[in-house]
């Protein structure tokens, strides 16, 4: 009779309990690989939260696009911070202190980065290119290009956060703030232009278009909440290419003009110092003459005064006086002076001179 015609004949007690140890024990080696991966998965993960906010960055963590803290709580200076993965936790870096610079695309001709560097320019054309050719238009309706230069860094990092954070590589975007700045700065050119002449704009008032179009820059990013400061906005200005022979004839006539002006400004400064100078000396003539006059007649009148006492003691003798002192001034050289004082009887004296006397015979040289 064959084999298959019988039931399989069970195992022994003991090959069974080998079977099972093995099981039991290949289990166990599973469970122990398994928590060890575990475990080390769960380092791992936790090693992963662990990020670096550089010295000139800030940084927010956001739990599920809620950011955690509030006010300045939430944001993380510099130094080493720990997060839970994502997509629970996201980190959004902020560069505070970098200074970023966006160019405006309104009013300025067509042209590339090569021509920039090399210093030249693209053929100007018959005309304007409205496509291709930026321009903004003055408050007497002219055309001119013009391009701002626009410098700033991030000041206030929440408000920058909620407006411009973007989950792509965890990173803040820079290119949603240099967008909105870049808006602010070709607004600005247009809005600002249009209240200046073409003369100020590019002779006459240079620093205050720029000082203006600056305020108005600050004003639209103030307003639109960026979060981010000004710090220098530098202005190129230009009349359009077709038309520079033509500025350049306008420009020389004002040069002209002004150096005329300034030629008669000069003269006429010249005249009025000489004319100052001619009637202050004068002035000071008059008025040291006057001091002199006065000075003298003050003289004479403190010497009369002391004089009248004398006067009145005996009046007689201090004509006498008098007169015997004027005549020694008036006639110091004549030989003889004869005064004739009034007679009694009030009749006038008769008085002869001998006016051809001989003149003195010279002594002999001899001895009496």
């Amino acid at each position: 009779m064959s084999d298959h015609n019988h039931p399989h004949t069970p195992l022994p007690p003991e090959a069974q309990d080998a079977g099972s140890q093995a099981l039991a024990e290949a289990l166990r080696s599973s469970f122990v690989i398994v928590k060890f991966a575990m475990v080390a998965l769960i380092f791992i993960i936790l090693g992963a939260g662990f990020f670096t906010v550089g010295p000139q960055e800030k940084a927010v963590i956001l739990r599920f696009g809620k950011p955690q803290g509030e006010g300045q709580k939430m944001l993380l200076n510099a130094g080493l911070h720990w997060s839970l993965p994502y997509p629970i936790d996201e980190v959004v870096r902020i560069p505070i202190s970098e200074i970023q610079k966006v160019t405006s695309t309104v009013g300025w001709y067509a042209t590339t980065p090569e021509m920039e560097l090399a210093g030249t320019e693209p053929p100007a054309g018959a005309s304007l290119n409205p496509q291709i050719d930026g321009y903004v238009l003055t408050a007497d309706r002219n055309i001119i290009h013009a391009r701002a230069t626009v410098s700033y860094h991030i000041d206030d990092p929440r408000t920058a956060i909620f407006n411009f954070a973007s989950g792509t590589n965890h990173q803040f975007n820079l290119a949603g703030v240099s967008n909105a700045v870049q808006n602010a700065a070709n607004n600005a050119l247009i809005i600002t232009a249009a209240r200046f002449n073409v003369d100020d704009i590019l002779t006459r008032d240079i620093t205050g278009f720029k000082d203006a179009v600056r305020q108005k820059i600050n004003e639209l990013t103030e307003g639109a909440h960026l979060g981010v400061v000004i710090d220098q906005c530098d202005l190129q200005t230009v009349a359009p290419r077709q038309l520079k022979d033509v500025f350049a004839q306008v420009t020389t006539a004002r040069q002209n003009r002004d150096k005329v002006i300034n030629e008669a400004l000069s003269e006429q400064n010249r005249i009025l110092s000489q004319a100052g100078a001619q009637a202050a000396s004068i002035t000071n003539a008059a008025e040291s003459a006057r001091t002199r006059f006065v000075t003298s007649v003050m003289s004479d009148a403190e010497a009369f005064a002391k004089l009248k006492p004398e006067y009145e003691k005996n009046p007689k003798l201090f004509s006498e006086m008098e007169l015997a002192k004027t005549m020694s001034v008036v006639l110091p050289n004549v030989q003889d002076k004869i005064y004739l004082p009034q007679r009694a009887d009030g009749k006038p004296r008769e008085l002869r001179l001998q006016l051809n006397r001989e003149p003195p015979q010279p002594k002999s040289g001899a001895n009496p």
